[in-house]
């Protein structure tokens, strides 16, 4: 009966404590509110380009253009952002006495 024990089972495994969720959260809580304040700042700066010409997208670039810098808000905050992150993951993990 021992054999059928799998060794995974055996190895002790680390304990994931409420603490390092709520770091976890607060990181993405973090990423999430930067990455949704670059997105407006971005919608603010498209808002006043011309979409006429002979490159410009037409009605399909005005509607689809939220889409976009929604995107680029993403992407911004996930390769490293503008630093926004990190300060308001310390503020989350300060009110709450774990930092």
């Amino acid at each position: 009966m021992a054999d059928l024990i799998s060794p995974a089972l055996l190895t002790p495994t680390a304990q994931t404590t409420t603490a390092d969720l709520a770091r976890g959260k607060a990181k993405d809580a973090g990423q999430k509110f930067e990455a949704q304040f670059l997105s407006t700042m971005f919608q603010h700066m498209f808002q006043g380009l011309e979409t006429d010409g002979p490159f410009g997208g037409g009605a399909g670039e005005e509607m689809f253009r939220s889409l976009m810098t929604e995107a680029m808000g993403k992407q911004v905050a996930r390769s490293g952002g503008i630093g926004l992150a990190d300060t308001v993951q310390r503020e989350i993990l300060k009110l709450q006495g774990l930092q």
